[in-house]
Order: structure tokens, then sequence, then C-alpha cells
């Protein structure tokens, strides 16, 4: 009898680690895809296929799953709320941290709270949990990204940038979205299906990209981004998993939400640490290093969600 039920528990643990498997491996092999592609020595312009993307891709996508969602608006309304919560108190957190451990604030600060969630979360979150984890999961991206533009460039260059915000078409994209979500409005079906053509763009792109970024990166000071990337998973799944817990949040809105607050150091916290003179070096160990180490967390974090 105890042999046929390890044989049991031996099977679920076999069936869960190839759901894993399945769920992190397209978003990892076209990251890898990038990595190579640069090694090999072919060109990749990072800055134009960033700029298509967070300009066309990004926000087209992020407009037509919210356009399409099927999620009741109460459900989104809490997401919302708890992701707003998850932030600020990652945010409070990773500042006490820096100030504890007697780092720069403006090097370290913003890489330890805002994670890569467009690039890495939201495909994650789509293989994750279908079109419906895509839905929730832009709403946690476009929240980010606007805590991001303002309290996070704050951070590295001391100045606020409201009107950076009211540039970002993937601000409007979100705001429009929501509206027709809310007013259960549809775009005629041909502009539909053109939006849902750029938008299926983005996060192919979005992955490679995040591949060709990190192969160019030269990582500072291991140690330290070691132990400060375990640091960032265990606090931001922590604080993530409570803030979900206290909304109570249903099982896919959950799992997004501690997927996207525990992705690794973005690479935009390395482009804004050269842009404003900080200690880029130390910025890009940072995303080498938890980039790296999330090919083991996430999967393991998928795990417990699953």
């Amino acid at each position: 009898m105890s042999n046929h039920t390890g044989s049991i528990k031996g099977n679920k643990l076999l069936t869960l680690a190839f759901t894993v498997l399945e769920i992190v491996a397209p978003v990892f092999l076209l990251a890898g895809l990038g990595f190579a592609w640069v090694r090999l020595g072919f060109e990749y312009r990072i800055t134009f296929v960033t700029q298509l993307a967070m300009t066309l891709a990004i926000p087209c996508l992020i407009f037509v799953s919210l356009m399409h969602t099927q999620i009741d608006p109460a459900a989104l309304t809490a997401l919302s709320l708890a992701s707003i919560v998850a932030y600020l108190v990652v945010s409070v957190a990773m500042i006490v941290l820096v100030l504890a451990l007697r780092l720069n604030r403006g090097t370290y600060t913003a890489p330890l709270i805002f994670g890569n969630t467009g690039n890495l979360g939201l495909p994650l979150a789509l293989f994750a949990y279908g079109d419906t984890g895509l839905s929730y999961a832009v709403v946690v991206f476009a929240i980010m990204a606007i805590w991001s533009f303002t309290f996070g460039i704050w951070l590295v260059a001391g100045s606020g940038a409201l009107g950076k915000v009211l540039r970002e078409p993937l601000v409007w994209a979100t705001l429009l979205g929501a509206l027709f979500l809310w007013r259960g409005w549809e775009t005629p079906t041909f502009l539909t299906n053109t939006l849902e053509l750029i938008g299926q763009m983005a996060i192919p792109l979005m992955l490679i990209t995040l591949g060709v970024a990190v192969a160019r990166l030269s990582p500072g000071g291991i140690a330290r981004a070691v132990m400060l990337s375990a640091l960032k998973v265990v606090i931001c799944v922590a604080i993530a998993w409570g803030a979900a817990t206290w909304f109570e949040l249903d099982n896919i809105a959950f799992g997004v939400l501690v997927l996207q607050v525990a992705t690794p150091v973005a690479v935009s916290n390395y482009l804004l640490a050269e842009k404003y003179d900080t200690d880029a070096q130390a910025v890009a160990g940072l995303v080498v290093v938890s980039t790296v180490m999330s090919v083991g967390a996430l999967p393991l974090i998928l795990a417990f969600l699953i």
C-alpha cells in the first residue's frame, strides 16, 4: 500500500515538474535565442527594438487584452489595489534594506524594487495561466511601469517624471483598455485584427531582447549581486503573497501577482543607471545575476503556485 502511495506521489511530482517545464521553457529558450544571436556576432539594434515594443507592440497587446477580457471588473479592481499595496510595501522594504546595508540609494533601490514584469512577467503569466493570466498581468505591469516612471526615476535622478508618464503609450493603452472593458465596447473587427497582430510581436520581441541585453552586460560585484538578488526574491514573494491573501485574490490573480512582483531586475534599470550616471556596472551585475537565478527561482515559485 505504501509503495502504491509513493508511486502516486512520484507521478504527481513528475507531472508537476513537466508542467512547470512546459511553462518556463519557451520563456528561457527565446531569451537564450537572443543571447546566442549576439554571441554569434549578428547585429541587433536593441534601442530600435525596445522603442518598437514599448511604443507600439506592448500598448496594442495591453489594449486588446483588456478589451477582450471576460474577467469580473471587481476582480480586476482587487488585483489593482493589491498590486499598488504590494509595490508600496516593496518600495519601503527595499529602501530600508539599502539603508541597513549602507548601499548607495540611487544605484540599488530602484533595481531591487522594479522587476522585469514586461519582458519576463507577461509571457510567463501567459504560458502559466493563458489569456486570463495575461489580462491580469498587463494590469500589474502597467501599475509597475507608472510607479517606475515616477518614483523610480526620482530614486535614480532625484527628479519626478510626471510629464514622461503622460507621454507613455502603454499608460494610455491601459486607461483606454480599462474604459472599453468597463463600457463593454469593441473596436471594429478590421481594427481589432490589426491591433492583435501588432500585439503578437510584443512577447517574442521582449524575450529575445532580454537575452540580447543580458549577453551584452558585464556583471560586476558578483557576491553582492547574488546576496541582493536572493533577498529580492524572498522579500518580493513574501510581500506579494501577503497582499494577494489580504485582498482575497482568486487563484489566477494570486499567481500572477506573485510571479510579476518576483521577477528579476529589469534591464531598464541598467539603462537608467547609464543615463543618470549612477553605478551602471553594479546594476548590470544585478540584472545578470538575478536573471540567471530566476531560471531556478521562478519554476520553484510556479511549483508552489500550481
